[in-house]
């Protein structure tokens, strides 16, 4: 039973992944909650992205459950968790660069509300898509680059039309795995103010290197250590276990000097 006020909109209980003899996830439990922000945080290696992978049904678990929802989705491929409410961004870019910023966005909601036997219908005619994209391209602030080539966007830009595409979607959980990387302070700005306003109306895990983001706008932080947890707490909490200050964040006078 989950002590939070809010719903838990999605869970990993006890998951392990192994790869022949190498285990790369032991017995990963995690919560993501409606309304809140849980980052993942590790070296290369520790088993962040592979959290995700499972998380996402890019591949199934060794041993363990995953939830979506209230439903056992273990088993579910990548798509059906995606129609169900579960939206995820990549490291490296996933857009459509030859593509508008529209129609990447229109493309990503088209595909939530699939119509199969209207093939004879052009594309540009389904309004719930066109309206859907222009909601989303101004939630992200991608309005003014509608009609550009998503290929000429800069770095941040497209990170932001990343999930931009995600939310065309409708979902209610986002797995965003490494949205940070390679921007540059403003973009960062950027990026940390879209995060803070979608974890209103969504359940966010964040899987981030740059540590001074995380501590920023994260409400709880579960540490990773060579596939392992070894601590999942509110920031404080993480900022004061000697155990992460051993295994990540450096002594504690650096994390002081940090804070």
């Amino acid at each position: 039973m989950t002590t939070h006020s809010k719903p838990v909109l999605m869970r990993g209980h006890q998951i392990t992944r192994r790869w022949g003899g190498l285990v790369a996830l032991n017995q990963v439990s995690i919560e993501l909650v409606a309304g809140s922000l849980h980052a993942v945080i590790g070296t290369n290696g520790a088993g962040k992205s592979t959290l995700i992978n499972i998380l996402s049904g890019e591949f199934p678990p060794s041993q363990g459950r995953v939830e979506l929802l209230g439903q056992d989705v273990t088993h579910w491929p990548q798509a059906q968790r995606a129609r169900a409410g579960l939206g995820r961004s990549y490291q490296r870019n996933n857009i459509y660069p030859p593509f508008s910023v529209f129609e990447n966005c229109r493309l990503a909601a088209q595909a939530q509300d699939q119509k199969p036997w209207l093939w004879w219908r052009s594309a540009q005619s389904a309004e719930l898509s066109r309206v859907r994209a222009q909601e989303v391209m101004a939630r992200c602030g991608l309005t003014e680059w509608q009609d550009w080539p998503a290929g000429l966007l800069s770095h941040g830009q497209k990170r932001q039309l990343e999930i931009a595409m995600c939310l065309a979607t409708h979902p209610q959980v986002l797995l965003l795995d490494e949205p940070l990387a390679g921007m540059g302070a403003e973009e960062t700005e950027r990026m940390l103010t879209l995060l803070t306003q979608l974890k209103a109306d969504h359940a966010i895990l964040l899987v981030e290197h740059d540590m001074d983001a995380v501590f920023r706008i994260a409400d709880r932080i579960t540490v990773m250590v060579n596939g392992s947890v070894i601590a999942s707490d509110v920031p404080p909490a993480i900022r004061q276990n000697p155990a992460v200050q051993t295994a990540y964040l450096g002594d504690p006078e650096h994390d002081e000097a940090a804070a």
